[in-house]
């Protein structure tokens, strides 16, 4: 059964760090690694934490004693991966329109590049040639993913370089002599249909035959993990007993071995954190009762920005009688982290949990109204450890210049 933080031990970490609050649970971290490791054990597959989810140096330092490898989108996710003690050969590169000049650094350190235009693949192959292969990034005409924002395999995305561009590959290929040890895609964030994956992989399958010096297929991440009550996540034993079956029947038919690398980070840290609110006000109105509490958007704008469902509730009160809220923020903008939601009885000084909160919360949180960042806390076997604090005041205005 998944480990779960108690609401009990919840509240403790409120009473000693404050509301708002993150809090991850390292024991559920693990307990996602460990289905990954359990799901593929059948194939040759290397797992890359997409660390865009989550950042914090402690949380890359647990996967990293894990085994895992790191994905990193920017010259700075790639410091804090050496930060946590990961090696260059466990860390994957895969900016998005940046310069060359980037790619040179992330050549000077040592890590796997992925390289997603035709431009950067030009110019990286005739300044380093054959010296340092590379993964290209194929754009495959997917459409996946649970919103438009997060799809990013589709005709119209600007990831990856078009499938049918593969001839411009391999002439930029021929001309320069760069040498392509994997193709990768990613189409994108929520997929829990397993087709996805396997489509994916044969077609990425069927493209290796034009690159002979292929070794590495790397299907990306993004899988399904479950927000709304009785809803189901990705297969992931599924997934992997097709994988091997689909890379075994191409083995006999082609006589040729890849590893497939994959780059979860919802996955792995989603449902490991929760975010913590006070409740501030009760309001009513003709038409609603809101529930205002001492957040907003800029700790948590999953809601706003995808329209994502967080169960919530009230763990101050667990038994009282059940109302409709509309929960709201204390942003000056619409700010509603949930319409019409059922939560028992909520009264001002009452804590919320959201749950699923470990990616992309405080990883795209801001400080919009001058408004401060929270604390983030780490609980190991009950266990708790301030791994952020809070932002001050002097947080806000160092850096200016007056």
């Amino acid at each position: 059964m998944a480990p779960t933080l108690s609401n009990e031990l919840l509240l403790k970490a409120v009473e000693k760090f404050d509301t708002p609050l993150y809090v991850y649970d390292e024991e559920r971290i693990h307990f996602q690694y460990s289905k990954l490791l359990h799901a593929f054990h059948q194939s040759d597959v290397k797992i890359f934490y997409a660390c865009k989810a989550l950042s914090n140096i402690n949380i890359l330092r647990i996967l990293q004693k894990l085994g895992s490898g790191i994905d990193c989108v920017s010259l700075n996710e790639v410091q804090f991966a050496l930060k946590a003690g990961f090696e260059p050969s466990k860390i994957i590169f895969t900016p998005n329109s940046v310069s060359i000049d980037d790619y040179k650094e992330a050549v000077s350190i040592g890590v796997n590049i992925n390289i997603d235009n035709l431009e950067i693949l030009r110019q990286f192959g005739e300044h380093y040639g054959s010296s340092y292969p590379v993964v290209v990034r194929i754009n495959p005409h997917i459409m996946a993913g649970g919103n438009i924002k997060i799809s990013t395999g589709h005709i119209d995305s600007k990831f990856g370089i078009s499938i049918d561009q593969i001839d411009q590959i391999l002439k930029i290929k021929s001309q320069t002599q760069i040498k392509i040890k994997g193709l990768h895609l990613h189409t994108g964030s929520e997929i829990k249909e397993v087709d996805v994956f396997i489509n994916g992989l044969q077609l990425m399958l069927e493209l290796s035959k034009k690159f002979e010096e292929l070794s590495i297929i790397d299907l990306g991440g993004g899988f399904k993990v479950p927000y709304k009550p009785d809803e189901k996540g990705a297969n992931i034993d599924e997934l992997g007993m097709r994988l091997h079956e689909t890379l075994s029947k191409f083995e006999t038919d082609q006589h040729k071995k890849f590893q497939i690398w994959f780059e979860p980070g919802k996955y792995i840290v989603s449902e490991a954190g929760y975010f913590l609110t006070k409740a501030t006000i009760i309001k009513e109105n003709p038409t609603r009762t809101f529930v205002g509490v001492d957040s907003g958007f800029n700790h948590l704008i999953r809601p706003m920005f995808y329209d994502a469902y967080h169960i919530i509730h009230n763990i101050s009160n667990t038994k009282g009688p059940v109302k409709q809220y509309n929960v709201v923020g204390n942003i000056c903008e619409t700010d509603t982290f949930a319409w019409d939601r059922a939560l028992h009885e909520v009264s001002p000084g009452d804590i919320l949990l959201f749950n699923n909160a470990g990616a992309y919360g405080f990883e795209m949180s801001s400080r919009f109204n001058s408004r401060t960042r929270p604390a983030e806390v780490l609980v190991n076997k009950g266990e708790m450890k301030l791994i952020r604090r809070r932002e001050t005041l002097d947080d806000l205005i160092q850096g200016q210049v007056l």
